[in-house]
């Protein structure tokens, strides 16, 4: 992979990313309180799609990695994370490109495939048939409320172990609660799973109860197919068999020109 540069997304926020291999554009989109470098470079899964013959393009969401993180709720509200993937895709001047994403990254793209012509393919990863949690804004509120507790604040277990994945990934805590204060960045109105229209691979591991059911999710989704991998939610995007699933997914409906 290249250096990370950092380019300015539609609204001035400063976006972090890089690009690897070359070949048909691979766009990827990490998960809550990880980065670029936490969901796919570490794993090998950015090495694995290059080492297929395609370019990898991955980037840190804003509030997260080495890119802006506002403390304004404001900031993260009207699909700032869609536009931000549609501004890098524009600043690369990307033609088509197939878009993966790992559990918040698979809820953006949720949004953003239906609206973006650009995408060919999708993968959605670490989701499943609990994937409306992510909208409930009384969950979200208790997940802010854990990220910013005191230390030995009452809180219940899925907030603290938000807090402790946070904590230990050495994020900006105030940008996360930021994002979890915001408006709604999940998933839309009950049509928007049936509007997507490209070929679509829903992936979670066996033991990921934040998902819940892959086979669920892909049941919504017109045409999509699931699959499970081993671990759970965080532990999935270390196995092998993520990177191979992703790998063999794209060469089945996205093949090279």
């Amino acid at each position: 992979m290249e250096p990370f540069q950092r380019f300015s997304s539609f609204d001035g926020v400063q976006l972090a990313y890089t690009t690897g291999g070359a070949g048909p554009d691979v766009l990827l989109l990490h998960g809550f309180a990880s980065s670029a470098t936490g969901n796919w470079i570490q794993p090998g899964i950015a090495d694995a799609i290059v080492a297929s013959g395609r370019r990898v393009i991955a980037y840190d969401a804003r509030g997260h990695g080495e890119s802006d993180k506002p403390h304004d709720p404001a900031a993260y509200e009207n699909n700032a994370m869609v536009r931000d993937a549609q501004a890098l895709l524009d600043h690369l001047s990307v033609g088509t490109c197939d878009v993966v994403g790992y559990s918040m990254g698979s809820i953006v793209s949720l949004r953003l495939v239906p609206v973006e012509p650009r995408a060919r393919s999708l993968v959605l990863g670490g989701i499943g048939g609990r994937v409306r949690r992510a909208a409930d804004p009384a969950r979200r509120s208790r997940i802010a409320d854990a990220l910013e507790a005191r230390d030995g604040a009452h809180m219940d277990q899925e907030g603290r172990d938000f807090r402790r994945f946070a904590e230990r990934s050495g994020n900006d805590m105030r940008a996360l609660v930021a994002i979890q204060r915001a408006g709604v960045i999940g998933v839309g109105a009950p049509g928007t799973l049936g509007s997507l229209k490209v070929p679509t691979l829903v992936v979670a591991g066996t033991e990921d109860r934040l998902a819940g059911s892959p086979q669920e999710l892909a049941a919504r989704i017109p045409g999509a197919v699931a699959e499970v991998v081993p671990g759970n939610h965080l532990s999935a995007v270390g196995k092998p068999e993520l990177a191979q699933a992703i790998v063999d997914f794209l060469a089945r409906v996205s093949p090279h020109s």
